[in-house]
């Protein structure tokens, strides 16, 4: 594990592996799997993906008067005119693999951003409401890694209910083996029962 002495390495460790994790979400997966809607309102594990890459590159770019190097390759702001929910599925055009790469050259971008500059740089937040627009890197981070683990919390019960595969981490689960999940959830739901 990196040494995470001083607070800008602790914070943007955790927004490193929060990225990886969500990415490995899509590990196996076809491309209809990545794509198929799992909620009712049409949320997928490609789509969470893509959103979140949109987000890094927008914080960690615009908001620090930043481009990414190419931005014909993000959701523009005038595709949500037509279509608010533009950056939450894989276009025909768009491909699992082509996201992961983007997302990963999106992530060096942000973690440049990350490593020129101190955690109080100041930024600016064109889309949040005015007042609170002016912020600073060490906000940011903070503010994208929980939206991040927010969302690969989201892909972590979205993979689970496609195929069972459940775990924390690519290199630490957290899940202990061999448990009896049948077994568990009959628990539960007795429990449960018991309220109702």
């Amino acid at each position: 594990m990196a040494d995470l002495g001083d607070a800008k390495t602790a914070l943007h460790h955790y927004l490193r592996v929060t990225r990886d994790d969500l990415i490995w979400k899509l590990d196996g997966l076809s491309e209809r799997e990545a794509r198929l809607p799992r909620t009712a309102t049409g949320t997928n594990i490609l789509g969470v993906v893509k959103h979140c890459l949109n987000v890094e590159a927008g914080y960690f770019g615009p908001t620090f008067g930043r481009e990414f190097p190419t931005p014909e390759e993000l959701v523009p702001e005038h595709a949500f005119d037509e279509d608010p929910q533009a950056d939450w599925y894989a276009t025909e055009d768009e491909t699992k693999d082509g996201l992961i790469d983007l997302y990963r050259r999106v992530g060096a971008f942000a973690d440049e951003t990350i490593d020129t500059l101190p955690l109080d740089a100041p930024g600016r937040v064109p889309w949040w409401r005015p007042g609170s627009q002016d912020v600073t890197l060490q906000r940011i981070i903070i503010h994208v890694t929980g939206d991040l683990a927010r969302h690969a919390g989201h892909a972590d019960i979205m993979r689970e209910q496609h195929d069972g595969a459940i775990g924390w981490r690519r290199d630490n689960s957290n899940i202990p083996d061999g448990y009896d999940w049948p077994a568990y959830v009959r628990k539960l739901t007795k429990l449960a029962d018991r309220f109702g």
